[in-house]
């Protein structure tokens, strides 16, 4: 009996002949990306080692990291009808190696984004500022394609890095938007979406609630930045 292939499988055994036929450069070029990640999670944490001592807190909660599989590459370079090449993969996808900074407060979101773009290796590609310009849908975020060099025997290289800024509550959202916007045959999933399009603004209320509450505690104990 022929056993039967699932897509995923499928897909995967396709992108083995494509990509993987050139394992080595694609290792490597996967290998500057996981050190892109690196190397931006230093950058903030040193920011968060500086703002913390001049102003005695923190300016985010978390980093979260993610390097994409060769599956998804494989399957979104499909989707842009571009060759499944180790080309292709640095020239057309920003988005390989991710990081997303959970901050307590917008501003916060705001003044990290500052900082990073003020230091002379970092150069920004591409902003898109989902806070101030939000999706119909509600989702907030800050997105940013920055490009970072990666220091090796053979000498730098700039690897392109997607950075996303959130609040604790548009994380929260977002993960909840995100499972259900996967999920098959949901009853009243216009209703749904539209409760969380309500959610969302709701949320973007009680940030700036937060942020005025703060500002007052800075103001009363003589902090305010």
């Amino acid at each position: 009996m022929v056993e039967e292939l699932s897509l995923e499988q499928i897909v995967e055994n396709h992108m083995h002949e494509d990509l993987m036929a050139q394992s080595q450069p694609f290792i490597r070029l996967m290998n500057q990306y996981r050190s892109a990640i690196m190397e931006m999670e230093t950058k903030l944490k040193i920011l968060d080692a500086e703002f913390s001592m001049e102003y005695d807190r923190n300016p985010f909660e978390s980093i979260k990291s993610r390097l994409k599989s060769p599956v998804s590459i494989f399957k979104k370079l499909e989707k842009k009808g571009l060759p499944v090449t180790v080309e292709s993969m640095e020239r057309y996808l920003f988005d390989i190696a991710g990081l997303r900074v959970i901050c307590s407060f917008e501003e916060d979101i705001y003044k990290l984004m500052e900082l990073l773009l003020r230091q002379d290796d970092i150069r920004l590609i591409r902003k898109k500022d989902y806070i101030g310009r939000p999706k119909p849908n509600g989702y907030r975020s800050l997105h940013l394609i920055l490009e970072v060099p990666v220091f090796q025997a053979g000498g730098p290289k700039k690897i392109k890095v997607e950075v996303q800024f959130r609040t604790i509550a548009m994380d929260f959202w977002a993960s909840l938007e995100h499972k259900l916007r996967y999920k098959k045959n949901i009853a009243h999933s216009e209703e749904i979406a539209e409760e969380l399009r309500v959610c969302a603004e709701k949320i973007a209320q009680l940030d700036q609630q937060m942020q005025e509450i703060r500002h007052r505690i800075d103001r009363d104990s003589g902090e305010e930045y």
